[in-house]
């Protein structure tokens, strides 16, 4: 792939360069992924405020490792292992792939806010029981 016609007319000092195009696949899966890191961390955030979640509340502090650092650390921990995951799979799906970055950005973006709000003091504690 070369560079598009519609690129040299808005850039025309792009054209000498011959530049290649690149697929759009790892890209959008790393907006993705980032969407789907923050929703997994609001997700376990979440659940062990249910008193019935008891169990799992002690099984997210076995990964904090006995580092003492908050609450958080262990459901980071995880999330962090889900973003890399889904970054992983999906880069390996999409690499040679033309995916609408748009799109991918508004499903990265909307994981993110529901995330983000799973993951607010406010949103979380109306669980606590």
């Amino acid at each position: 792939m070369t560079t598009t016609a519609d690129d040299i007319a808005v850039a025309p000092e792009l054209e000498p360069l011959n530049l290649t195009d690149k697929a759009s696949g790892p890209g959008a899966a790393m907006l993705i992924a980032a969407g789907f890191g923050i929703l997994v961390l609001g997700i376990l955030t979440v659940i062990p405020e249910f008193s019935s979640a008891a169990d799992f509340k002690t099984w997210l502090q076995s990964w904090e490792w006995g580092q003492g650092v908050g609450p958080l650390a262990g459901k980071t921990t995880l999330a962090t292992i889900a973003y890399f995951g889904c970054l992983i799979s999906m880069w390996a799906l999409w690499r040679k792939k033309e995916i609408d970055i748009k799109t991918a950005f508004y499903v990265g973006l909307g994981m993110g806010i529901l995330g983000a709000i799973g993951a607010f003091p406010t949103f979380f504690q109306m669980f606590a029981e």
